[in-house]
């Protein structure tokens, strides 16, 4: 009977109508993909299969497919949004389950977890103690803690000694001590030339390291003496330079070693921390006929930090930024990808489960492996073309328009069949 072969059809086209409402309905939901109604014709067959002229006996929805092409990525101003550029599937952890999910809109939680909006873990590979990535995955958690201080153990010195210089006339002295009644320091007319950095101790206190040079009346030869605080730790150290300015290889490298140095705070205390080593590495200093100048200071020490912002690159590493300048990793964002990802199926929330057609998960590192890299501070728009959808469904609406014709022509006909006497 026609009437089974166009209700078959009305079903057809009110399931395509109700796959392009959804897509309309998702055209501004973060990660979504268009699905894609597909149908299939229906034959009746006996054992033997159909006949030649076997007429078909309508049409049946056969699958309901999503379309995983790359959406629009749209800038914001939160850190915590990630967009996928390529293929991949953020990993999500809900009590242990896994989902994915190509929408990035993340937050942190009350426990310092990186979620979705439906309090989903964000899943990436776990770091060590020195912020190197492991190939561990789990959950990835921002520490809000204070990063612990790190005692200054090298100092290394680029300067150049102005070899124009001449000795000075007034002895150096010392020891010094400016916390002593009444205060001792360097008379400036006994060295040639200072420079002070930084340096910090096992509690993160600063302190301020000073060297001082004296030229000799030897030539190519300086004596620098160094002091933390205005105390003296060490010197005088020799410095002997060959006639083209440059330390003889053979003597690299050149260093001042502080040893035992014990920190003390503004009223000359100790300050709590253990008695520390510094090494100043003076290296790459040179004596040339230029006045004296410091290139770069560089110290290994710091004081402790807050966490005052995260950044994610388009590898997915997070690194945490704290008030000390420092910076540290804090995990890798992983991706997983699938053979098929048709088969995955869709849950709700923009999230898809693994299945038995998707096949297993491949997991990777963000740029590896066919996988896409990281944008922060974006979003992956929905990929519905509005325009497309709605011209789809113009031809649904006539599909099942036409299909209802069909159920009026055939009870046209049914009804002339009655009448006949």
């Amino acid at each position: 009977m026609a009437f089974d072969t166009a209700i078959s059809g009305i079903n057809a086209a009110s399931a395509d109508l109700n796959v392009i409402s959804n897509n309309i309905a998702n055209a501004s939901t973060v990660g979504y993909k268009t699905s894609r109604a597909e149908f299939a014709d229906v034959f009746a067959t006996s054992l033997l299969g159909a006949g030649g002229n076997a007429i078909g006996k309508g049409v049946s929805l056969s699958a309901v497919t999503q379309e995983f092409g790359q959406g629009n990525i749209s800038f914001t101003d939160n850190a915590l949004d990630l967009a996928i550029s390529g293929g991949g599937f953020f990993q999500l952890s809900v009590d242990g389950a896994l989902q994915y999910t190509r929408a990035g809109n993340f937050k942190v939680d009350r426990e310092g977890f990186v979620v979705s909006n439906a309090g989903s873990r964000l899943q990436g590979f776990q770091v060590n103690s020195v912020g190197d990535v492991t190939g561990q995955l789990g959950d990835i958690q921002i520490d809000t803690s204070l990063l612990d201080p790190n005692p200054t153990g090298l100092v290394d010195l680029t300067s150049n000694l102005d070899s124009r210089e001449v000795p000075p006339n007034v002895p150096f002295g010392g020891p010094f001590d400016a916390f002593a009644l009444p205060p001792t320091s360097p008379d400036p007319s006994s060295f040639n030339a200072t420079t002070s950095t930084t340096v910090y101790d096992g509690l993160g206190n600063p302190h301020v390291l000073s060297l001082y040079f004296v030229k000799t009346a030897t030539p190519n030869q300086w004596e620098v003496h160094s002091l933390v605080d205005g105390v003296t730790t060490s010197g005088p150290d020799t410095l002997t330079f060959q006639s083209n300015g440059q330390f003889d290889p053979l003597t690299l490298p050149v260093e001042v070693n502080i040893t035992g140095w014990q920190p003390l705070n503004a009223a000359g205390v100790g300050t709590g921390a253990d008695p520390q080593d510094i090494t100043v590495s003076l290296s790459d200093t040179t004596q040339f006929g230029t006045p004296f100048a410091v290139s770069s200071v560089i110290q290994d020490g710091f004081a402790a930090g807050q966490l005052r912002g995260l950044e994610i690159d388009s590898t997915g590493i997070a690194f945490a930024r704290f008030t000390n300048g420092e910076s540290r990793a804090l995990a890798q964002i992983a991706l997983a990808n699938f053979n098929n990802p048709n088969g995955l199926q869709p849950i709700g929330d923009t999230n898809w489960v693994e299945t038995f057609a998707s096949g297993p998960s491949n997991v990777g590192a963000p740029g590896t492996s066919g996988l896409g890299v990281i944008q922060s501070a974006a979003l992956e728009e929905s990929n519905v073309e509005i325009t497309a959808q709605l011209v789809d469904l113009i031809i649904a609406q006539r599909n099942f328009q036409a299909n209802a014709q069909v159920i009026q022509a055939e009870d046209a006909v049914t009804q002339t069949v009655i009448n006949l006497r």
